[in-house]
């Protein structure tokens, strides 16, 4: 014990005199030359402890991730010479975006009271597979002379047992029209930042809703978990719910993210007969940490949609799917002609409740009924979907009388029985009272607060005052020229309307049509909400309006149905309406941002405000062009 301390004190009395080895400067390792879309490393090695690191401006690259700062120290006593090695590193990770070179300046950092730089270094960007050498620059601060060092070429691997990223469904086969919950979910033995999606799954034929995970204010929940043998710290990237929309084998294509992995790693040292060796050369005192970019994916999922059963379906039956609970209310039973009812149909329960139409009640010939109003509450989440759906309708009863609306049926399938089921309302009645404001009369004409008209007879006829108009004889209106002018006139205005009746008839029959001309409209709608929800820094709600804006639009403007739509499907149907391929792929682009910004490095504010202001620009330019 007494000759460690006096060792340790030796060491100290000597650590000062280790700070003279070697004067302290800031080497950079870069690579010379990159292609244009490579991503590639910029580290900034210091050889001394300092402070107020600052990093050079990367004008004509795009940083990627950085900075990431490791620190390192060694000393070694040869002969009784004392030598301390310090290696402070200070990572950056670019992306070159255009072809030249380009200069990127010193950095600099304070050391014991001075400045000390690295010099300036060159990156050539060519258009194809540039061959990447790589450069080592060295600057002393104070007379030092510059060194040159070659960057280590064996940088460490993350094997695929330290980190991969898993698709776990909640069942392999469902019905068509049955919710599976989708999670995707990384298992990682090493520390990991920069995560970011670089490539959404495509689902098709399937109706997809992202899962709100409430309380977790978009960071990622984290948990452990014990896979044969080995604990894994896991992360949720993403859950989603999955609606089949047709029978049969269903492929779900990868989900790939990239991120940093940050793994220790060993220096070599020489041994030495030093008995002092053992003791600095310890792997505590020699060891580092090495940030590894890597991109890892999911295995292409592969699911089955059973096609709904035949036999007992009812005729009621609409594509319902799950469990649910069916009511139809009136606010009143009893009011006076003219005056408004309010019927409320209500499906609430667990299932493909976005999906679902409440049933139609069937009204009485003399009422007037407004189409309905249609409210819905659903939340997906880890058990699937669930909520309400309601139909408001608003009905004017015009004749005084007893009047019925017959039962309501509505019909959904259970996946758990395998059965279908039906659910009906009880019958209602309405009372409606003879009104103030007029009603029908008996003679089947509605007169409203006037008086019947009654024929007196033809007995009398009142004196006609003032100069009569006389016509010749057998001089008649009828066979005249000014008749068949009328009536060619009025052959026409029925031509036209009956014309104008029919293609209104079409334009409401073609769902593309109606959908491509309010596909403006309703994403408006949406943008404003998703507005809101900027304003209210709600992250998953503005995140999921911005989405469904932007596919809502593309998918009601160019015709194709959400459950095929996908990024490469939306970009060829744009450029074959006649878009320029650069704005599609700006749209496409936007698309993707949108659904992994959340994911993104950075200020959340600033994000969702350039993506509300990016959708907003890039459905005004998609609009203008087609």
């Amino acid at each position: 014990m007494k000759r460690t301390s006096i060792i340790v004190f030796i060491i100290g009395l000597l650590m000062p005199l280790a700070l003279w080895a070697q004067a302290p400067n800031i080497a950079v390792i870069s690579q010379s030359q990159v292609s244009v879309g490579e991503q590639f490393k910029v580290s900034f090695e210091s050889n001394a402890d300092g402070r107020n690191f600052t990093a050079p401006r990367f004008d004509g690259f795009t940083l990627v991730g950085g900075p990431f700062n490791s620190t390192s120290s060694s000393v070694q006593i040869v002969n009784g010479s004392m030598n301390r090695t310090v290696k402070n590193t200070y990572s950056y990770v670019l992306r070159a975006e255009r072809e030249g070179e380009f200069t990127i300046g010193p950095a600099s950092m304070v050391v014991d009271g001075e400045t000390i730089q690295s010099q300036p270094f060159k990156v050539t960007v060519m258009a194809g597979n540039a061959s990447t050498g790589s450069a080592t620059q060295g600057a002393q601060q104070g007379g030092g002379q510059s060194q040159q060092t070659q960057q280590n070429t064996s940088d460490p691997q993350v094997s695929g047992q330290d980190l991969f990223l898993k698709v776990i469904p909640s069942k392999r086969a469902a019905y068509v029209g049955e919710p599976v919950v989708l999670t995707y979910k990384l298992y990682t033995r090493v520390p990991v930042s920069q995560l970011s999606v670089s490539k959404m799954p495509s689902y098709g034929g399937f109706w997809m809703k992202e899962a709100n995970e409430n309380g977790n204010n978009g960071q990622l929940r984290q948990s452990s978990e014990v896979i044969n043998g080995i604990e894994y710290t896991t992360a949720e990237v993403q859950k989603v719910v999955l609606i089949p929309q047709k029978a049969g084998k269903l492929t779900i294509e990868p989900m790939a993210i990239e991120c940093m992995a940050q793994i220790i790693t060993q220096r070599n040292t020489q041994r030495s007969n030093d008995p002092f060796d053992v003791f600095f050369n310890d792997p505590f005192f020699s060891r580092s940490y090495t940030n590894v970019q890597k991109k890892i994916e999911t295995p292409i999922l592969t699911f089955e949609a059973k096609s709904l059963p035949e036999n007992g379906k009812p005729a009621s039956f609409g594509g319902a799917v799950g469990n649910y609970n069916f009511s139809a209310t009136m606010d009143t039973d009893e009011v006076d002609a003219n005056e408004a009812i309010t019927l409320t149909v209500t499906v609430s329960g667990s299932g493909n409740v976005e999906l679902v139409n409440p049933p139609a009640p069937v009204f009485p010939p003399d009422f007037e009924v407004y189409d309905p109003k249609i409210t819905s509450s659903v939340e997906a989440g880890t058990q699937g979907m669930s909520g309400t759906k309601k139909a408001e309708y608003l009905i004017i009863p015009r004749r005084a009388g007893d009047f019925n609306i017959p039962p309501i049926e509505f019909s959904y399938f259970n996946p758990t029985k395998g059965q279908y089921v039906t659910q009906s309302s009880s019958p209602m009645s309405i009372k409606v009272n003879k009104g103030t404001g007029g009603e029908y009369n008996e003679g089947g004409v509605y007169a409203n607060n006037q008086e019947s008209i009654k024929y007196l007879g033809s007995d009398i006829r009142h004196i006609k005052t003032g100069e009569s108009q006389l016509r010749p004889m057998n001089s008649y209106f009828f066979g005249s020229a000014l008749y068949f002018i009328i009536l060619a006139a009025l052959l026409l205005i029925f031509l036209v309307v009956l014309a104008v009746v029919k293609k209104r008839r079409q334009f409401k029959q073609d769902v593309v049509l109606v959908r491509n001309r309010q596909a403006t409209k309703v994403a408006k709608g949406r943008l404003k909400n998703a507005y809101n929800y900027l304003k209210a820094q709600d992250q998953n709600r503005f995140y999921e309006e911005m989405s469904q804006a932007l596919w809502g639009y593309i998918s009601d403007k160019l015709g194709i149905e959400r459950s095929v739509l996908s990024m490469d499907s939306a970009k060829e149907a744009m450029v074959g309406k006649g878009i320029d391929e650069t704005l599609a792929d700006e749209f496409v682009d936007t698309l993707n941002t949108c659904e992994y910004a959340r994911f993104a490095p950075g200020d959340a504010a600033s994000k969702m405000e350039g993506l509300y202001e990016k959708g907003l620009d890039m459905i005004m330019k998609v609009e203008k062009a087609i």
